[in-house]
């Protein structure tokens, strides 16, 4: 899951590891120590990490550690490697971006102030209304009290809401309007949860292009699943007999979207980010510039809005509990109409693929 942050590898970097910065170098961050976090964000970066240490700062396995017992050592180690860019270990930066700032962290009060700067960098200009105001608010929490704290990886978070997200499709399948109510909640959940995982590989520097590829996959087919389950429910009773057609059409479209939309990644080589596809409609632009660039109102920015998870997700299960469900149909067949027309449009006049 990259974080997409242009950065230009320098090597190598000095990683000062000595008795002074070994107090706040312990500290863990967000899962992680402070100097285990520089070693892996500098590694992230390309550069080339060498580590002056005087033996008083425990240390990540694997690393190029040379002794510097003193002053005049570490001086010398700087000088044989011609003064490269210098880190202290017991500095958190929040961001990829160069080598200067970043946060001492001394005590209590210094770690949890570099923890609140590294999640506030997790707030990306393309996030949803509903991802932003109401899901990042308690996947941030969950991400930070519980999940950095245990061994699980991001796939792993991704494969278990995921999970979470079926249960409710199965709910919904019923046909029985508790349950029905009951299956979009635990969809809605798995929308919140859908956060942690790329929340945990950023902050422990674990993104990866499977787990890109996994957070896409299990998304697309959750909504696809809901949508057939939505379906199989008004079949079932949960609503007149129009909302099964409904239901299925939306389903057909989205998967035609799906398929070339996944067709689009890799013809175009822009990773497992739907987001980053660049459509016909945007003259060769992608969604993810546009959701992050100008942010004045518009139709489109608005119809990508109310088909995005976060947002379709809430809007189904409120409209279920406060006893609406008949619109719910017509809104997935509404959200995919617009997505199918997109993808056949893509297969028309698509752009061809960057050099």
């Amino acid at each position: 899951m990259p974080d997409g942050t242009p950065v230009l590898p320098v090597l190598p970097v000095l990683l000062r590891a000595t008795a002074a910065e070994a107090p706040g170098a312990r500290l863990r961050v967000a899962g992680l120590t402070v100097v285990e976090r520089a070693v892996r964000q500098l590694r992230r970066m390309g550069n080339t990490v060498v580590i002056a240490s005087d033996g008083t700062c425990p240390l990540p396995a694997g690393t190029d550690v040379r002794a510097t017992p003193d002053p005049a050592a570490l001086a010398a180690l700087r000088a044989s490697l011609a003064h490269p860019p210098e880190v202290g270990a017991d500095v958190v930066r929040p961001t990829n971006r160069g080598f200067t700032g970043g946060l001492h962290v001394v005590d209590e009060d210094s770690r949890r102030a570099a923890e609140d700067a590294i999640f506030a960098e997790l707030l990306r200009g393309d996030l949803g209304l509903v991802a932003r105001a109401l899901n990042k608010p308690v996947s941030f929490r969950i991400t930070r009290y519980l999940l950095c704290k245990l061994p699980v990886t991001p796939n792993q978070v991704t494969i278990g809401a995921g999970l979470l997200g079926l249960v409710g499709c199965a709910l919904v399948a019923t046909g029985r309007h508790a349950l029905v109510v009951a299956g979009l909640f635990l969809a809605h959940v798995q929308s919140v949860l859908d956060g942690c995982d790329g929340e945990l590989a950023r902050v422990r520097f674990q993104q990866s292009a499977t787990g890109e590829w996994l957070d896409t996959i299990v998304d697309d087919a959750l909504n696809l699943a809901l949508t057939l389950s939505l379906a199989m429910g008004f079949s079932r009773g949960a609503g007149p007999r129009w909302g099964v057609t409904l239901a299925l059409a939306a389903a057909a479209m989205l998967l035609v979207y799906n398929a070339v939309a996944y067709r689009e990644l890799l013809r175009q080589g822009e990773g497992g980010e739907v987001l980053k596809v660049r459509w016909w409609w945007r003259r060769g632009g992608d969604m993810k510039a546009m959701l992050t660039g100008d942010r004045r109102v518009s139709v489109s920015r608005i119809v990508l809005a109310a088909g995005r998870r976060d947002f379709f997700v809430l809007s189904w299960f409120l409209l279920a509990a406060v006893g609406l469900l008949p619109v719910v149909p017509v809104y997935a067949f509404s959200m995919a109409l617009p997505a199918f027309v997109v993808a056949i449009g893509q297969l028309v006049a698509a752009p061809p693929p960057h050099p």
